[in-house]
């Protein structure tokens, strides 16, 4: 069977709606923060704070190259930057079915605005960089989707029901 692959901007739900898949799929999760994260033996604020964001957009397309040697059948949800190099894109596709779990603006804001571990949210006007940072991402996100799901306003049930629902069992 195919992987299951999470993309979508920070704040979207892409890590827990991929964990109450992979439960409900009965297949594992891989979030690629957080094995970045565990390879690197440090945050990803800490990585961006060190080495800056470059650096870490190269751990997450070769984490990416890493997965696609591994077998099917996974919950894959990645970083929300991840998608915007065409590389990765092509890897995306490679791996498995990818879902864009697609948010407006204003539902990430509300989400994150407490949230200090946000690298590229530490801003003056966090709500205007989100905005900015959508709509730089948006086609790439469509380009690297098979299916598009909005979140706005659905519970996790209704998500999770609707990728359930256009899964392809390959």
């Amino acid at each position: 069977m195919r992987n299951v692959i999470l993309i979508g901007f920070m704040g979207c739900g892409k890590s827990t709606v991929g964990l109450r898949l992979s439960y409900r799929l009965r297949r594992t999760i891989i979030d690629t923060d957080k094995e970045i994260e565990k390879e690197e033996q440090r945050t990803i604020s800490d990585i961006f704070a060190t080495d800056g964001e470059a650096y870490f957009r190269d751990r997450e397309t070769a984490c990416l190259r890493k997965l696609t040697g591994m077998t099917g059948n996974q919950i894959i949800s990645v970083g929300g930057g991840l998608p915007v190099r065409e590389e990765n894109r092509a890897l995306l596709h490679e791996l498995g079915q990818v879902f864009y779990l697609r948010a407006k603006g204003g539902t990430i804001y509300e989400r994150l605005k407490d949230d200090t571990t946000r690298p590229l949210l530490q801003v003056d006007d966090p709500l205007s960089k989100i905005e900015t940072l959508l709509e730089e991402r948006d086609p790439y996100y469509m380009e690297a989707s098979d299916v598009v799901i909005t979140v706005d306003g659905k519970s996790f049930s209704e998500i999770l029901d609707e990728i359930e629902k256009n899964v392809e069992e390959i």
